[in-house]
């Protein structure tokens, strides 16, 4: 792949490309809440014991520097950026020392939430699936370009100015632990995405 990019120049500016998100259709979108040290201290919450899980659908998310749509029914639209994780090898009940093995790659994946609709109930799932309202992309980066996933650096612009900085060693449930855990429950087949 490397020598055919290579080889071959662009035939279209960066800038005229529509991205799609990196997984249009995935069979499972899974969350975690309150996963970040600091946002869970942001939130004066209380880093739970068990990682806090809730589903996406695919309508909810679009692709890359596509807007992504503040529902009408609200006005409380937050971001969150977070680090998607996409499954590229099926497995149940894997290993935490396998289970990066099970990774195809990473992607950015800003995981907007509808706040006032998120609060209704304890349960998460009515504020975070609205259609179009979370970002997932531009691209994968895959598992052999980042081999130690807990070394990242993430950050979320609005508008163009910074609002949001961390680092995935903030995770408090890493990402091979989040794999064996949602692997127990149900199978996690290639296309699964992880948002953490």
């Amino acid at each position: 792949a490397t020598a055919l990019v290579a080889a071959n120049a662009a035939d279209r500016a960066i800038d005229k490309i529509a991205f799609a998100p990196v997984i249009p259709d995935p069979g499972k979108i899974i969350c975690v809440g309150l996963n970040y040290r600091d946002h869970v201290a942001e939130t004066g919450r209380t880093v739970t014991e068990k990682p806090a899980l809730f589903a996406r659908f695919a309508c909810s998310q679009v692709g890359h520097m596509q807007p992504i749509v503040r529902p009408k029914v609200s006005d409380n639209f937050d971001y969150e950026g977070e680090l998607a994780l996409v499954i590229g090898k099926e497995g149940r009940h894997i290993p935490a020392g396998q289970a990066l093995d099970h990774v195809a790659g990473y992607a950015c994946y800003n995981e907007g939430s509808v706040r006032d609709w998120q609060r209704h109930t304890s349960q998460f799932l009515s504020g975070k699936t609205f259609a179009n309202s979370g970002s997932f992309g531009p691209w994968l980066v895959t598992r052999d370009e980042i081999p130690d996933p807990s070394k990242l650096t993430l950050q979320t612009r609005l508008n163009g100015t910074v609002v949001q900085h961390t680092t995935t060693d903030l995770l408090i449930t890493g990402i091979p632990e989040l794999i064996t855990y949602i692997s127990t429950i149900c199978p996690l087949v290639p296309g699964d995405v992880i948002v953490t």
